[in-house]
């Protein structure tokens, strides 16, 4: 499998980020860093990075206005090739224009078991509350600081004595081991079919009178005791791939879709020009757009009734 290619965000010394690049070095990573990038051009990151001959990107934010950073940002990482943003010591809230564009696929690690301790000063907080443990959790980003779907956590304990610094020195430790595990199980799901049939299952099955059943392989959709509106081929006729085939006007659209991006959709085998193959597994699935998908496949195959029915539903 070609290792998904990974952008690192920094603000300072970096240590994060050279824990998940050295990570990357191991045989068999998932995941290679493609860019370091820092809104401090004396972070002391970027250095590292360059040492190690990793590619650096550095824009100080100061005097500009935070959206036209963040877009300079985004400009650098997707010049890079970055398919995902590690955010590893960023010091800055990012737009939600800048979280969108990147949903699902940037992800930061956090000093404290989250839900508890968003924000700063998390190991005073802990150590205020009394807990018998801190730790830090590696979670997805979203528009909600630090409240993004949670892929891993570390508790570490507190010991009598403990001040934040040395609290936080035990918690880095752990960062630093879990973060790299974390990253890697979510570049490797982009492209695990079963995660990836999966996702696609949930937004079938929640269609109107939809089932599944086997059909030469595959996980195949349809109208309960009706017409097929989707199949998930994967690796189907030793092809490596993993897609979703859905239904299509014709052969014109077939061709249109094709022209514009070859690399996501082919003429499924043995389906006909009613048919498009749209791959999965290129590490950026918009599951939105996987849905909407879904829905006019099953708008196609779908009875007057319960078209009618949803139609009606819509309104409301």
């Amino acid at each position: 499998m070609t290792p998904a290619k990974v952008a690192v965000l920094i603000s300072g010394s970096g240590t994060n980020m050279a824990a998940l690049l050295y990570a990357s070095r191991q045989p068999g990573a998932p995941y290679e860093i493609v860019l370091v990038a820092s809104n401090d051009p004396a972070a002391g990151g970027l250095r590292l990075a360059e040492a190690e001959g990793v590619p650096t990107f550095a824009l100080s934010h100061k005097g500009m206005d935070r959206a036209a950073h963040d877009a300079a940002m985004d400009a650098a990482i997707r010049a890079s090739g970055a398919e995902y943003v590690a955010l590893a010591g960023y010091m800055r809230i990012l737009t939600p224009g800048f979280v969108a564009g990147w949903a699902d696929r940037m992800v930061n690690i956090h000093p404290s078991l989250l839900p508890k301790y968003t924000g700063l000063h998390t190991h005073d907080r802990a150590l205020e509350a009394g807990d018998s443990h801190g730790g830090c959790t590696v979670h997805l980003v979203t528009v909600d600081l630090d409240e993004g779907p949670i892929l891993g956590q570390t508790p570490v304990a507190i010991l009598p004595g403990d001040t934040a610094d040395t609290l936080a020195a035990r918690v880095l430790i752990a960062e630093h081991q879990l973060y790299s595990r974390c990253l890697a199980a979510l570049v490797s799901r982009a492209r695990d079919p079963q995660w990836l049939t999966e996702q696609v299952r949930t937004r079938a099955m929640a269609l109107p009178e939809a089932d599944e059943v086997l059909s030469h392989g595959m996980a195949c959709f349809g109208i309960a005791g009706g017409k097929k509106f989707a199949y998930v081929s994967a690796n189907h006729h030793g092809d490596g791939k993993v897609a979703l085939l859905v239904k299509i006007s014709g052969v014109d659209e077939q061709a249109m879709l094709i022209d514009q991006d070859p690399d996501r959709y082919y003429r499924p085998a043995y389906f006909g020009d009613g048919w498009i193959a749209i791959r999965l597994d290129c590490g950026d699935t918009d599951w939105d757009a996987i849905a909407d998908w879904l829905a006019r496949s099953w708008r196609a195959v779908a009875p007057r009734k319960l078209t009618t029915l949803m139609d009606a539903a819509d309104a409301f």
